[in-house]
């Protein structure tokens, strides 16, 4: 048996197996393997080990939305489903052939993970590139729009939203990617508008990373929470740009 391979032995898929209160270390090493060797024919053979992984990943999304609910009400009819993605990539337009993503996330969204809504993030994959966070990502141009005036016509509120202590703790700010921006204020703005770094903004996004140690920590479920409850007030902001 392999190094790479060793760890398979170790998995159980009995539901007593894992704590759901925390990711489990064999998840992260499936993802590990699953990393090194992403064919088919490997995920085949250790199927009952992505299984295994799964079943911990959806307990601690459960245990997530349990403790969101308590703060964020839009997430009381979301169900695990709703919010986690298919391990299988979407090869079709890609360079990339691999058919399985090395990582397992899950969006929070009021409406689901596909709905227009802004929402909460959590991505797990291993090599401390796992991360927490959210916002709007990639909206469709007739919302961008709302979104802009409602920043602009609230711009003392997004301000003081994204400039607030739990905020700055845990994200510092929001992504600014120049290769996400526009290179000019959008047409109607006026170049001086106060807001005018914010409009020319195509995403509205927080992240925070987590190493490995993070989540696999018992107080991993607290982090995201505390992490979520920070980005609450931006989300509510954004959303209400569409209601």
């Amino acid at each position: 048996m392999t190094i790479d391979n060793a760890y398979a032995a170790s998995f159980t898929v009995s539901k007593n197996y894992f704590d759901p209160n925390m990711i489990s270390s064999p998840t992260l090493a499936f993802l590990k393997a699953l990393k090194k060797n992403n064919n088919k024919a490997w995920f085949d053979e250790h199927r009952e080990n992505y299984n295994a992984a799964k079943y911990n990943f959806e307990e601690f999304v459960v245990l997530l939305l349990q403790k969101m609910i308590e703060f964020d009400e839009d997430m009381k009819e979301l169900i695990p489903k709703n919010c986690t993605f298919r391990i299988n990539r979407d090869v079709r337009f890609s360079k990339n052939k691999t058919p399985y993503k090395i990582n397992l996330s899950a969006s929070f969204n009021r409406g689901g993970k596909k709905s227009m809504y802004g929402g909460y993030y959590f991505h797990l994959q291993p090599g401390n590139n796992n991360f927490v966070g959210g916002g709007l990502w990639r909206p469709e141009p007739a919302d961008l729009k709302k979104l802009r005036q409602e920043i602009d016509y609230c711009f003392p509120e997004f301000k003081k939203i994204i400039g607030a202590p739990a905020f700055k703790k845990h994200y510092g700010g929001l992504e600014k990617d120049e290769n996400q921006m526009l290179l000019n204020i959008p047409k109607g703005y006026d170049k001086e508008n106060p807001a005018a770094d914010y409009l020319r903004m195509k995403n509205f996004i927080a992240t925070k990373n987590l190493s490995d140690d993070d989540v696999l920590s018992p107080r991993s479920v607290d982090e995201v929470i505390q992490s979520f409850k920070a980005l609450m007030p931006l989300v509510k902001f954004i959303n209400r740009a569409f209601d």
